[in-house]
């Protein structure tokens, strides 16, 4: 059964850093293509970043800069960086894996929280 878990969300304060992990079981990781979506309370669900199959990886413009998305295939963890953290970067973050190949199969973590106090 593939499965996704997130972890290292928490409370920060406002300037600090998080490192979030994304460990996935049941699937080959080398065959996923890994990104991290985050939704805030009464708002959609966002893209923050992501690898694209072809291993280039996407940002959400306002966050360029300050998040570092990366993957350890040998552990089969993706990772994201967070720095210089703001009170708006407060929400859900999810881990994501979509097949490179067969792209309708997608997997989703259950989410972390991330609360960044000003």
């Amino acid at each position: 059964q593939p499965q996704l878990v997130e972890s290292g969300g928490g409370l920060v304060q406002a300037g600090g850093s998080l490192r979030l992990s994304c460990a996935a079981s049941g699937i080959t990781s080398s065959a996923f293509a890994f990104g991290w979506y985050r939704q805030a309370p009464g708002k959609q669900r966002e893209l923050v970043a992501r690898f694209n199959s072809d291993g280039t990886i996407n940002y959400a413009d306002s966050l360029k800069g300050r998040f570092t998305i990366s993957r350890d295939n040998a552990k089969n963890t993706a990772y994201l960086q967070m720095n210089n953290l703001r009170p708006e970067d407060t929400a859900v973050y999810y881990c994501n894996a979509k097949n490179r190949i067969f792209t309708s199969v997608v997997y989703w973590g259950q989410g972390t929280q991330v609360t960044v106090s000003s």
